[in-house]
C-alpha cells in the first residue's frame, strides 16, 4: 500500500467563510474491467479543501477499502437454499474483523467479500493538504463473474469506508465488472505448457498480474484459434435444404461469427433464413421455483436474408462486447448458441431462365404467394473473455467516485 501526500490550492468556492470540505475520490486508473485473477489497483485520495486556511487540521478516524460481490435474484423465479441466503449483515460479517459494513444497504446476496485493507488509522490533513493511498487486491479466480440475466445478476463494487472522529462512517462506491476465465487458477500448469507461454519479449513478466492477464490471453488466443471448419446438413422431411459451412465453434468477446451457406445443394426451395445469437439462462434444478421452469433465452444480434434462388450467401454476427461469456455457478448457468430459422416452400419454385444469348433485358416475376413452413434448428457455441482493457474501451461504467464529508 503506497500513499503520497502533496499541497495544493482548493479548486472549490464557497459563499460561506469558514466552510470545511473533505473530499474522498476512489479511481480505477486501468479501467473498469477486470479478469478474475488479476490484481486490481484503486487510489484513494483525500483531500481538506477547506476555504479557510487559518482552520484547524482534519483528523480521519480511519479509512478501509475491501471488495464484494452481489448477487440479486428475481423471487418469482429463484429459491436459494437457506446455506446461500444469508443476509447483508450476516455476509458482512463473514471474513471482517471491523465494523466496516461495505455491504450495508446493498440489495441482494453477498457471495463474495475480501478481507478489509485499511489505508491509514489517525490521519491529520491540513487545509489544502492531499494524500493519496493505492489500495491492491487480488480477484479470486473462483468469482462469479459479472452478469445481468434475466433471474441473476452478480454486481461488483469496491467499497472504500472513512469515518470522521465521532461521525458516522461515509462510503464511496465503485462499480466494476469482472470476466472470469475457469481454470486459471492452477497458473503453474499454464506456465508449463510450451504452446501457451507468453510470446511477446516486449511484456514485462515480472509483475503476478501481468503474469495472470498474459496467461489468460494466450489461453483464450489458443481456444478460439481458427480450426477445421465444422459443415451441417441442414434438411427436413421432404429432402435437403442447404449446407452450413462455420469456421469455428469458439469465440472471444467482440468477435465476428462467420458462416457460409450453401443453398445449391439443397432440394427444398429456402425462401428466407435468419440467424439469431442467443444466450440461455438456466437454473440450477435445486434452486428453481417451479419444478417445471424452462431456460430463459436473451436474444442479441439477428442477421436475416431473402434467399430464394440464391446459391451461396455468408452471414456476419458480432459478438458484444458487453455480453458475459459462458459461465456456472452454484445457482445458475449461462450457454450460448445460434437460433437457425428457415423458411422453406411447400410448392415448386421456378427461378428465372438463363439469360438469351443476345444479351437483350428480360424481366422475371416470382410467385406472389408460396405456401411455406418454417423449420429451427439450435447450434451451440461457446463464448470466452476478451481483453479487459477492451472491453473498457465500450462500458458505461465510470472509473471514479467521490464524496464530500462537509460540515461547517
Amino acid at each position: 500500500m503506497k500513499a503520497e501526500e502533496s499541497r495544493s490550492r482548493s479548486t472549490h468556492t464557497s459563499s460561506a467563510i469558514g466552510i470545511i470540505m473533505l473530499e474522498v475520490i476512489a479511481t480505477l486508473p486501468r479501467g473498469p474491467v477486470f479478469l478474475a485473477g488479476e490484481t486490481l489497483c484503486c487510489n484513494v485520495t483525500f483531500t481538506n479543501s477547506s476555504t479557510d486556511n487559518q482552520s484547524a487540521e482534519e483528523v480521519l478516524a480511519w479509512s478501509s477499502v475491501q471488495i464484494i460481490c452481489q448477487c440479486t435474484v428475481s423471487e418469482s423465479r429463484v429459491q436459494l437454499p437457506r446455506t446461500t441466503a444469508l443476509s447483508t449483515e450476516e455476509a458482512s460479517t463473514t471474513g471482517c474483523e471491523t465494523s466496516f459494513v461495505p455491504n450495508k444497504g446493498e440489495r441482494g446476496l453477498t457471495v463474495l467479500c475480501t478481507k478489509p485493507k485499511i489505508l491509514f488509522c489517525d490521519l491529520k490533513l491540513a487545509p489544502g493538504v492531499t494524500r493519496t493511498y493505492q489500495y491492491e487486491e487480488i480477484i479470486p479466480t473462483d468469482a462469479p463473474p459479472s452478469f445481468r440475466g434475466q433471474a441473476v445478476k452478480y454486481s461488483y463494487k469496491v467499497i472504500v469506508g472513512t469515518q470522521r472522529l465521532e461521525k458516522s462512517t461515509k462510503m464511496v462506491r465503485v462499480p466494476f465488472r469482472v470476466l472470469v476465465l475457469f481454470g486459471l487458477n492452477d497458473i503453474s500448469v499454464y506456465n508449463e505448457a510450451e504452446e501457451i507461454a507468453p510470446s511477446n519479449p516486449f511484456l514485462n513478466n515480472s509483475r503476478k498480474e501481468n503474469s495472470v492477464l498474459d496467461i489468460g490471453l494466450q489461453v483464450i488466443s489458443t481456444v478460439t484459434a481458427r480450426k477445421a471448419p465444422h459443415s451441417y446438413n441442414i434438411a427436413n422431411a421432404r429432402g435437403k435444404v442447404a449446407r452450413f459451412l462455420l469456421f469455428k465453434q469458439a469465440y472471444k468477446l467482440g468477435e465476428d461469427i462467420v458462416g457460409m451457406f450453401d443453398f445449391d445443394v439443397g432440394t427444398v426451395p429456402c425462401v428466407q433464413y435468419s440467424v439469431t445469437l442467443q444466450s440461455e439462462e438456466k437454473i440450477s434444478e435445486e434452486c428453481r421455483r417451479k419444478p417445471g421452469q424452462g431456460t430463459a433465452i436473451t436474444s442479441y444480434v439477428k442477421h436475416q436474408e431473402m434467399c430464394l434462388n440464391t446459391l451461396r450467401t455468408h452471414m456476419n454476427i458480432p459478438i458484444p462486447l458487453t455480453a458475459t461469456p459462458g459461465f456456472m455457478t452454484d445457482i445458475v448457468c449461462q450457454r450460448w448458441r445460434l437460433h437457425f430459422e428457415f423458411v422453406t416452400s411447400l410448392d415448386d419454385v421456378v427461378g428465372p431462365e438463363s439469360l438469351p444469348a443476345d444479351g437483350e433485358e428480360h424481366q422475371w416475376q416470382g410467385a406472389t404467394t408460396l405456401n411455406v413452413e418454417t423449420m429451427v434448428w439450435d447450434l451451440p457455441i461457446k463464448v470466452f473473455p476478451t481483453n479487459p482493457i477492451h472491453a473498457s474501451s465500450v462500458t458505461l461504467m465510470k472509473t471514479s467516485a467521490l464524496i464530500n464529508m462537509a460540515h461547517g
